[in-house]
């Protein structure tokens, strides 16, 4: 098979979570292991770090593998779910698995895989384990994909396991409660290995604390480590930039930019740093304040990070983002009032399994609203979702494609006006092909 059968053949025969939801996840690591196993364990060939979390995880991902990239390690990085091209999701170095490398594995390994029926998830992390090892990187960082205690990843041994903060998301899988969810989350905690807490949510830390003292793991807190001081942020250019600056536990101090410019990306900073300090002490890896900073700094180039608070153009201004939870939301909002435009327009699409409510009760009520579906099965209903807008004070037109509403919308802005796209990660990944 080539590359484009390939893909044809996993996603008709495999499910996939991020098209079809809830059906796609399997609550047990059989097939991981029987994966595993049949592969000759790759994933104990190379070092790793772990991370989960409701937000930010894919943020951490991509900079921490930046830095360890700078620092000169082979860096492997698997993310999901991918923008436009699976290839995506595993990446070394920032580059992506090469076309040959996915269609001989699904040909090599068919018979089996036929065999055991994985998910679209565990085939793909099979598929990037298997990569990892054969080219010999020094560290992968791996992003889980839903949850953590059953997630396909949680087969790795990490240096160091990082759990981002905890969020109401996919409920109906991980639980009804942030303590429940936070239960999920710490499944990635391994005995003796250090675990990186990025935000400090009072209520629900006992549930890291408590599984981090049952396998005598060393927690930390990252805040504990690095306090902000002062973040500038900069948007005079193509390129928003933030600088942030930090005071270590020691009294030391560091400075920091980043080409992330969404303002959430200051807590994910704070975790990285303290992930980087934590890696440190392992004993395994050297990285100095220089490949930090460069690191941090050029993340976009590093590894092709998209997405996340993305400026597309200027006059009009377009910002697109794939927060797509109340949490994440509320975020995107925030940095959205605190920038100046004649009139803001939202081009906006969710998928069928997000609480519609707690997301549409967040969204800017002066807003022009051009509701859209993304292209996937699972993809909301653009009627049902103006309907539901429309309680909350929120109007606009309805588009059959994210395409067509995104095309309105800069049909009808202004050059002061900005125009938000956002909503789904699959909105923003069909307005950036």
């Amino acid at each position: 098979m080539n590359y484009k059968e390939t893909l044809g053949y996993l996603h008709s025969r495999l499910p996939m979570f991020h098209r079809i939801g809830p059906a796609a996840y399997k609550d047990n690591l059989e097939n991981s292991i029987a994966l595993s196993n049949y592969l000759e364990n790759p994933e104990s060939r190379f070092r790793s770090i772990h991370i989960a979390g409701t937000n930010g995880k894919g943020s951490v991902s991509n900079m921490l593998a930046s830095v360890l990239q700078q620092q000169g390690y082979k860096t492997g990085l698997a993310t999901s779910p991918h923008l436009n091209d699976f290839r995506e999701r595993i990446r070394i170095n920032g580059k992506m698995i090469p076309k040959r490398a996915v269609s001989s594995f699904v040909t090599k390994h068919k018979t089996f895989i036929e065999k055991i029926q994985p998910s679209f998830f565990e085939l793909t992390i099979a598929l990037t384990f298997d990569y990892f090892a054969r080219e010999k990187v020094d560290v992968a960082v791996i992003e889980t994909g839903l949850g953590g205690r059953l997630d396909s990843t949680n087969i790795i041994q990490p240096e160091i396991s990082v759990i981002t903060n905890i969020g109401m998301d996919h409920m109906s899988l991980l639980g009804d409660t942030l303590e429940k969810i936070a239960g999920e989350k710490a499944g990635i905690i391994k005995p003796k290995t250090p675990v990186v807490i990025g935000r400090l949510q009072p209520d629900i830390f006992h549930v890291f604390n408590e599984k981090a003292r049952m396998l005598n793991a060393p927690i930390i807190r990252a805040t504990d480590l690095f306090k902000v001081m002062q973040v500038r942020y900069s948007d005079q250019s193509d390129a928003p930039m933030q600088t942030i600056h930090f005071v270590k536990e020691d009294g030391s101090e560091i400075t920091v930019q980043t080409d992330l410019a969404g303002i959430y990306q200051v807590e994910n900073i704070t975790t990285v740093l303290a992930a980087v300090e934590t890696l440190a002490h392992s004993g395994h890896f050297i990285v100095s304040d220089q490949a930090v900073i460069e690191g941090l700094s050029n993340v976009h180039g590093n590894t092709g990070f998209k997405g996340r608070w993305f400026q597309m153009a200027q006059r009009p201004g377009v910002i697109c983002d794939t927060g797509h939870n109340a949490d994440g939301l509320a975020m995107v909002v925030s940095q959205i009032r605190q920038m100046k435009f004649e009139t803001l327009r939202m081009v906006f699409g969710m998928v069928d399994d997000k609480d519609m409510g707690a997301i549409i009760s967040l969204l800017p009520r002066e807003a022009v609203y051009y509701f859209c579906k993304p292209n996937v099965p699972r993809g909301m209903d653009p009627n049902v979702l103006a309907i539901e807008a429309a309680k909350f004070g929120l109007h606009g037109q309805v588009y059959k494609s994210v395409n067509a509403a995104f095309l309105r919308a800069k049909k009808e802005a202004a050059l002061d006006d900005l125009i938000f796209v956002g909503g789904s990660t699959f909105v923003v990944g069909e307005v950036l092909k």
